[in-house]
């Protein structure tokens, strides 16, 4: 009986062990991140400052002379139904009756709705989360943790090569980072 107990005990704190992270270059794949790698700096001059979340032309590319990696939706399929935890940067989308952002773009970096140039398709991911969560700041890093569906979508605002269901979303904590 004591081995029983000891085994469930050791499956339940499994079940909430959250899932390890899944880093953005690995949502590229091998020949984007070559090119990545091989590209020249670019530079990020835009204002930050103003009060809007997003540029003329949102998170779509507007500079044409941009290496195509920086345009690329080419994606891993392996990582198509895939639970995964990614950390990134919200980008606001839809809010339900109480405020809560339940459909945003995840950006893995803060002020990506801002910057020129901002990411490649490959790197942007549509995030459905139905339960909801207050974004009161677009620079707080948020965990996502969810089955990885690799889906083309395309709004106004941008176009992403991937979609999560996400199970859970919180904001990053200091705990996080030790």
């Amino acid at each position: 009986m004591r081995h029983l107990l000891l085994a469930l005990l050791f499956f339940t704190g499994l079940a909430h062990a959250e899932l390890p992270e899944t880093d953005w270059l690995d949502l590229m794949p091998p020949e984007d991140r070559k090119a990545l790698e091989e590209m020249p700096e670019i530079s990020h001059d835009s204002p930050e400052g103003d009060s809007t979340f997003y540029s003329e032309g949102g998170l779509r590319q507007q500079d044409q002379d941009l290496p195509a990696v920086m345009y690329s939706a080419k994606t891993v399929p392996e990582l198509d139904g895939k639970a995964i935890r990614l950390g990134g940067y919200p980008v606001p989308l839809e809010n339900d009756e109480k405020g809560n952002s339940t459909l945003f773009f995840l950006v893995p970096y803060p002020g990506a709705c801002i910057h020129v140039p901002p990411p490649p398709p490959n790197q942007l991911v549509l995030v459905r989360y139905p339960k909801g969560i207050p974004l009161e700041d677009i620079y707080a890093p948020l965990w996502v943790s969810g089955e990885l569906k690799v889906e083309q979508v395309s709004n106004d605002l941008a176009d992403a090569a991937y979609a999560m269901e996400a199970g859970e979303v919180r904001l990053v904590t200091d705990e996080d980072l030790y």
